[in-house]
């Protein structure tokens, strides 16, 4: 029977731990746990086996060995994971659905709804978009189809790994009625905190609560999570990457740095990831912010100046942070991000010598690194960075200013 709208949700199985098995057959069955680099502290991902010990994202990795016989720690290989990420997306772009909205590096939308008459029941279709996936990458999939986003995306979590759910209209409500609400994507603490102070626990308890309850302290991403407790996502696919509202970048530090001179390798960093970032989106930005986490709260500043994207004069806003705004105790993490990104005028002030001058190192500078790899040419301050790996960014897309590293 034909479905009156089918979305699929495809969710890469532990998706950086696999590819390390997948590269590394004697990783194969073990517990493996990825960090960011050899200096890494924290597991950003692990493999099944390891999660059966109890390992989870974000714990630190002292603890996981300590729980997990066996643990085998591997630093992150970002670019790695972005190629076959891209592998991924344009076989299931082209061989399931063009209608695909590409929700991280490791999960797919995609609007099948006109496809049905080509591939078949919805479980052929799912068992085709994870063939796809494993055929291309010889990666394991988790794959739901059910008549909305969020609810496809929660079907795809109910047998992983290498999950295959069906779940059509008429069952959603049934599905989710004693579920807890957090296990909707979009329901995070806060929300689900404030469902609780209505006596709202579960999805079936928000179905019965009055829309207002939501709409009136989330607007219209309230009523979507009322309508989809009731068995309901109206919600269309983004096909299309909007512009950017900012672009930062932000590093984790070992615990507790107080060395101003390591800091300031961290900021100089980030200051120019954010610049190059900028420059190769034709961006640039009048506002920026410059943060430095203590163990409490973020020391920071919001700094206005002329549109830019040169990393010099962003520098310069670390330099007035740790001068002012940084009473010294103990970093943990810095971050950069401009706040009002904008496509470059390229009539306005940039007739001045050293604007030309400017402009002309830094086209320069993009261009070998370009071609030779990041931070070939760099600050000096820069040259004891080797210990900060790059990571791929939440939002990453294989495309436009989120194809990020």
């Amino acid at each position: 029977m034909r479905w009156k709208r089918a979305i699929v949700h495809a969710d890469m199985n532990a998706f950086f731990a696999s590819i390390e098995q997948l590269d590394d057959p004697a990783l194969r069955g073990k517990p493996v746990g990825v960090t960011n680099g050899l200096t890494g502290t924290c597991v950003i991902t692990s493999s099944y086996e390891a999660r059966a010990h109890g390992v989870k994202t974000g714990m630190r990795l002292k603890e996981a060995q300590r729980i997990c016989p066996g643990f085998v720690r591997k630093p992150a290989r970002p670019n790695r994971y972005a190629e076959i990420s891209t592998r991924i997306m344009d076989a299931l772009n082209t061989r399931v659905s063009p209608v695909m909205e590409i929700f991280s590096v490791d999960e797919a939308f995609l609007d099948v709804t006109n496809s049905q008459s080509l591939l078949g029941s919805p479980e052929a279709i799912c068992r085709h978009v994870k063939d796809v996936i494993y055929g291309v990458s010889g990666i394991l999939s988790s794959v739901g189809i059910s008549e909305g986003k969020l609810t496809a995306k929660w079907a795809a979590k109910q047998n992983k790994p290498d999950g295959l759910t069906v779940l059509p209209a008429n069952q959603v409500r049934a599905a989710l009625a004693n579920r807890p609400v957090d296990e909707i994507c979009g329901i995070a603490a806060g929300v689900s905190s404030y469902l609780a102070l209505h006596g709202a626990e579960t999805c079936g308890d928000v179905a019965k609560l009055p829309v207002t309850v939501l709409a009136s302290r989330w607007g219209d991403i309230g009523r979507r999570l009322w309508s989809v407790c009731r068995g309901h996502d109206p919600a269309q696919l983004e096909l299309e990457i909007p512009p950017p509202q900012s672009i930062g970048h932000g590093k984790v530090m070992p615990p507790n740095t107080k060395d101003k001179e390591t800091i300031r390798t961290y900021l100089y960093h980030m200051a120019e990831k954010v610049a190059a970032r900028l420059r190769k989106h034709n961006f640039e930005a009048t506002r920026f912010f410059v943060g430095i986490r203590t163990v409490h709260e973020w020391q920071s500043h919001k700094y206005k100046t002329v549109p830019t994207n040169d990393g010099k004069l962003i520098r310069l806003m670390c330099e007035d942070l740790l001068a002012k705004h940084w009473d010294g105790r103990g970093a943990f993490q810095v971050q950069i991000t401009a706040l009002n990104p904008k496509e470059t005028a390229y009539q306005h002030d940039w007739l001045r010598d050293n604007d030309q001058r400017r402009r002309a190192l830094n086209a320069a500078v993009d261009a070998i690194c370009e071609r030779f790899g990041e931070f070939t040419v760099a600050p000096g301050p820069m040259l004891n960075r080797s210990n900060m790996p790059n990571v791929i960014a939440p939002a990453w897309r294989p495309t436009g200013h989120r194809a990020t590293i």
